[in-house]
């Protein structure tokens, strides 16, 4: 008899968080997500980024470094993003801008993220994030969405989309990213 099988199959389990990302409802019906799962190399890859970026940006930032325990606590690591292709062209001016037109006249700007974008895009990410978690706690996967690895997935060139954020897998007797202490 196997004895403790579970985690074997996290991979397999996160396929199908990201498949409840991808099916998520969109603006329009126009799908702009981006989703990646990690394998051991790129989680350790991402954990390192994460404390590099802390030790860029210095204070409020050392939060990263938790959060980088906790991509290595992980039995997997999936990202969400959304590449801004095109605006939905509804001129909401939700981006700050009057018509989409404006928005997609101006500069791009490169930070943690690539802006200025579609706020319904954002939407949209936010939408698939919350699909995908809910499937996770379906699944009983503990998981914690995180800013901080979303933009080192990001940084390194790991997920090709101009918002990112990243989601730690756990299936363990207790989650490691429940009482996180901060720095």
């Amino acid at each position: 008899m196997e004895q403790n099988p579970e985690k074997k199959e996290v991979a397999e389990m996160a396929r199908i968080v990201l498949a409840a990302a991808r099916t998520a409802p969109k603006g329009k019906g126009i799908d702009d997500i981006v989703t990646a799962l990690a394998d051991r190399k790129d989680m350790e890859d991402i954990a390192t980024e994460m404390e590099n970026i802390a030790d860029e940006k210095s204070d409020g930032f050392q939060f990263l470094k938790r959060d980088a325990a906790n991509v290595r606590q992980a039995d997997a690591f999936i990202a969400i993003g959304v590449k801004h292709a095109e605006p939905l062209k509804l001129n909401c001016a939700a981006c700050g801008f009057a018509t989409c037109a404006e928005m997609k006249a101006q500069k791009r700007i490169e930070g943690d993220y690539a802006g200025p974008n579609c706020a319904f895009k954002n939407i949209d990410l936010g939408i698939a994030i919350g699909s995908a978690v809910a499937k996770a706690k379906d699944l009983c996967i503990d998981n914690r969405i995180m800013y901080s690895a979303g933009n080192a997935a990001r940084s390194l060139g790991l997920v090709e989309a101009d918002v990112v954020m990243g989601i730690p897998l756990s299936v363990s007797g207790k989650s490691p990213f429940f009482d996180r202490k901060w720095p």
